[in-house]
């Protein structure tokens, strides 16, 4: 083939003009290929080598670039710059299926991942969440077994409800996420059409040093829309990629997505005496106690040019907290502080903060030094104390975010339970108070799918009490469903397919 004059030369990587792109160097034309066609190798090499580990969970996923605005003074609860009046940050967001492959379906019914990376002036700020205000467990130590129970068996490789039950059953504090998982916001229209959440309870200082608890809520200015299971199904069969197809095109072609930023605010002190546990990653705080308010409006209007380097490698951790936020009590979200750094340090390499997704707009004077893939140059001095002008810790004299008062003996026990700290009430609640009737048989009709699918007799069990503990009318119709689905049968057949954890439609919290 003709070179193509106008065209730009090809190189290596190392910028050197390359001869050919379709023609290796042999010993004549049909003779053997020779060793010192660096070209070649280099390709060949560099593609056995350019997939990444996946991420363990939230494997499957896409994002896009923006900015998120301040539109409301909220300085007297946090001196972060990043949250003053007027303030404008650069920002990135990634959504995400929790327990499917980089390769699986998009409209699996899962929870979906909602984390915000913003670029802000004192270094990165990173909320990583979900489209639930709730999660399945709230102690770490049970973080890894439940990922586990979602994802395959170690015996055929295939996805297991019965599996995935035998975990929920016996994991009672399950029931506020189960419920909002089997319901329609299981399954997402569209990322557009969903709203985040922190889930987490966060700290905020301001710039007094008075301490305030919150939650982040996003909530999607294009309205909370949702698949039914069976239009779910077909999409995942028409196009696995249906969600992030859907949210490149939309910004491709102008229809930027928005969300406004809402935050519930809790007086420090009063965490101490609320009826229940407000560090509780399986509870919400009743809006009518702790009302959201406005705070700004995140806006996506920038797609990846290279979605490996751009969203592939993009690293968001708790632990990234600016002057102003910080960390709770809540024993899944310090766990995370540790767990999300850790994980990229394994996947993506310890200098992974380089990557220039994932580097700081602002200066970083840091002692870390050497290690796989760093590419920013250090100089001396090397260590701290010095006396030779090296940085040095700024202590802040309002306090330090993320500091509060504990004592005791060190335990392993669960939260002390407070006047309404059950595990069904508020699933409960969604069920009578804000679904309405058609979304409750939604609700039925996609858990007896679920129940339906390979699940053993003695774990059906378990479910149908697991539900009518939640809720009575629930539950019976549950079991109704199950059995009428499985024609009678005292057992359910078979393993799972390996298809999802099914999916279904409803109103937002």
């Amino acid at each position: 083939m003709a070179s193509d004059k106008t065209a730009p030369p090809t190189t290596t990587d190392a910028g050197i003009r390359v001869q050919s792109d379709e023609h290796s160097l042999t010993i004549g034309r049909d003779g053997p290929i020779v060793l010192h066609d660096h070209y070649l190798l280099e390709q060949m090499a560099n593609f056995n080598r350019e997939r990444i580990p996946e991420r363990q969970p939230h494997a499957k996923g896409s994002g896009a670039f923006g900015y998120f605005e301040v539109t409301r003074d909220v300085s007297q609860y946090t001196k972060a710059k990043a949250f003053q009046p007027g303030a404008k940050s650069d920002a990135l967001v990634r959504f995400s299926t929790v327990a499917g492959e980089r390769g699986s379906p998009d409209t699996w019914r899962d929870p979906r991942g909602f984390s915000v990376k913003m670029y802000t002036e004192d270094g990165n700020f990173d909320m990583v969440g979900n489209n639930t205000p709730v999660f399945f467990i709230r102690d770490p130590m049970k973080f890894q077994h439940f990922i586990r129970s979602q994802k395959r068996r170690a015996d055929n490789g295939l996805r297991d409800h019965d599996m995935q039950w035998d975990f929920w059953t016996l994991s009672p504090e399950s029931a506020h996420q189960v419920t909002i998982l089997m319901g329609d916001r299981g399954i997402p229209r569209t990322w557009r059409h969903m709203n985040g959440y922190s889930s987490h309870t966060y700290m905020l200082v301001n710039a007094k040093g008075e301490k305030f608890w919150v939650k982040f809520h996003w909530k999607t200015d294009q309205g909370n829309e949702f698949f039914t299971q069976d239009e779910a199904d077909k999409m995942a069969g028409a196009d696995g990629d249906y969600h992030r197809r859907d949210l490149f095109n939309a910004i491709r072609d102008g229809d930027y997505p928005s969300w406004t930023l809402q935050w519930q605010i809790m007086p420090y002190e009063e965490a101490k005496k609320y009826r229940i546990n407000p560090f509780d990653l399986t509870k919400v705080w009743p809006h009518g106690d702790y009302p959201p308010m406005e705070v700004g409006k995140l806006v996506l209007d920038r797609n990846p040019t290279d979605f490996h380097t751009e969203i592939e490698q993009a690293a968001f951790e708790p632990n990234n907290m600016v002057p102003g936020i910080g960390l709770s009590p809540d024993k899944m979200l310090l766990a995370r502080g540790f767990s999300y750094a850790d994980a990229h340090r394994a996947r993506l390499g310890v200098n992974y903060k380089q990557i220039p997704v994932n580097k700081p707009k602002c200066p970083v004077h840091s002692y870390s030094k050497d290690g796989a893939m760093r590419t920013e140059n250090v100089s001396d001095p090397v260590y701290a104390p010095n006396s030779y002008g090296g940085p040095a810790a700024q202590p802040d004299p309002n306090g330090e975010a993320g500091l509060w008062h504990a004592d005791g003996d060190m335990v392993r026990e669960a939260y002390t339970l407070r006047e309404d700290d059950d595990d069904v009430s508020q699933p409960r609640a969604l069920i009578r108070e804000v679904m309405d009737e058609a979304a409750r048989k939604r609700l039925v009709d996609n858990i007896a799918g679920h129940l339906s699918d390979g699940v053993s007799e003695h774990i059906l069990q378990r479910a149908f009490e697991y539900w009518r503990n939640i809720d009575e009318e629930t539950g019976k119709n549950v079991e109704t469903a199950v059995r009428e689905k499985l024609g009678g049968k005292s057992k359910a057949p078979g393993l799972a397919s390996a298809l999802s954890i099914s999916g279904g439609k409803q109103a937002a919290e």
